[in-house]
């Protein structure tokens, strides 16, 4: 037990440190960032004289099938118009743990697999490693994540993300509950040094919880600017979302439904020279998801549906894509 609460505490003062050092974050997020550190300053000290106890662990595995009505890949706005089949798998690990009654740190693994059917050179393999860092305030709660991404096609690198998330949320009455946070990427894509690009936005979510957590809407809205090194990808965005979730028992089971639809309009800066205009896109989204627990506690099985219309002027750009799939997950 002592081992690994000091490994916390050494993960805590890591990443609080790399938080204190961001040197850029707008002068709006200039409280919430000074509160997380020195918020966590405190957490460590109290947790010296108070050790918590232990960690919290979680895990979490998933296999199915999937239909793609045209395969692609989006962040180098190629499609192929070809459809396929793929095997998809997934697995997960997380770990929590409290520091006192108001502050707690985690880190997580997730794995994504895509294996499809004939077009191999898609297949896709993903890594993702988190931290994050949540206190309680009192009327609002602080926090603060981090995440590197690492993705592969064909086995081959192909993407690198870094991501860094301060935000503050609370209560603005029992059912309505807000979120704000700030986001800092920096991606790159292998063997296309032009699409490498730094993006800032600003994320505003709010919730109305109807009967709690069986039945809630999320509305969001996101403000993004993306810098590529290439100029004709550079763009903002402004999206929108929302989200409705019910939980409604079926065959004595409680299962979950989510709805949801997401739009984002970007307007890039620089003329693209294959179409001798700035481009424009407009993207819809549109998703159904169903989950039924089934065997034991922590089985299900989900269904889901998928359907986005990209609009463009750039013509490899403008295309629809339907994915159809099933998966059995369980979680520990």
């Amino acid at each position: 037990m002592h081992s690994t609460f000091e490994q916390m505490r050494f993960y805590l003062h890591t990443f609080s440190r790399g938080l204190c050092s961001f040197s850029n974050l707008p002068r709006l997020l200039a409280l919430p960032v000074l509160a997380t550190c020195l918020h966590s300053q405190q957490a460590i000290a109290q947790a010296k004289k108070d050790p918590p106890k232990g960690p919290k662990f979680s895990a979490d595995i998933a296999v199915g099938f999937e239909y793609d009505s045209n395969i692609a890949v989006e962040e180098v706005d190629r499609s192929s118009s070809e459809t396929d089949y793929a095997l998809t798998l997934s697995a997960g690990l997380g770990l929590q743990q409290k520091l006192n009654d108001s502050t707690k740190i985690g880190v997580s693994y997730d794995y994504n697999q895509n294996i499809y059917q004939d077009f191999s050179q898609v297949d896709r393999q993903t890594h993702i490693l988190g931290g994050n860092l949540s206190m309680d305030l009192g009327k609002a709660d602080v926090g603060a994540s981090v995440f590197y991404i690492n993705s592969r096609l064909d086995g081959k690198p192909f993407l690198e993300l870094y991501r860094a998330s301060p935000s503050v949320s609370g209560f603005l009455s029992k059912k309505w509950f807000a979120r704000g946070a700030y986001v800092y990427s920096d991606k790159s894509i292998q063997d296309r040094p032009g699409r490498d690009a730094i993006a800032n936005a600003a994320e505003a979510d709010l919730y109305y919880f109807r009967k709690g957590l069986r039945s809630y809407i999320n509305i969001g809205y996101r403000y993004r600017d993306e810098d590529a090194n290439a100029d004709p990808l550079d763009y903002s965005s402004h999206s929108l979302k929302m989200r409705y979730i019910q939980r409604i028992e079926v065959v004595s089971k409680l299962a979950k439904l989510e709805l949801a639809w997401r739009y984002e309009d970007r307007d890039y800066r620089s003329e693209t020279i294959s179409i001798s205009e700035d481009r424009a896109d407009k993207r819809h989204r549109w998703r159904v998801d169903f989950e039924l627990p089934v065997l034991g506690p922590g089985s299900a099985i989900q269904f889901y549906y998928g359907y986005s219309d990209y609009n463009s002027n750039l013509p490899q750009s403008d295309y629809n894509q339907a994915i159809t799939g099933t998966r059995f997950v369980h979680r520990w």
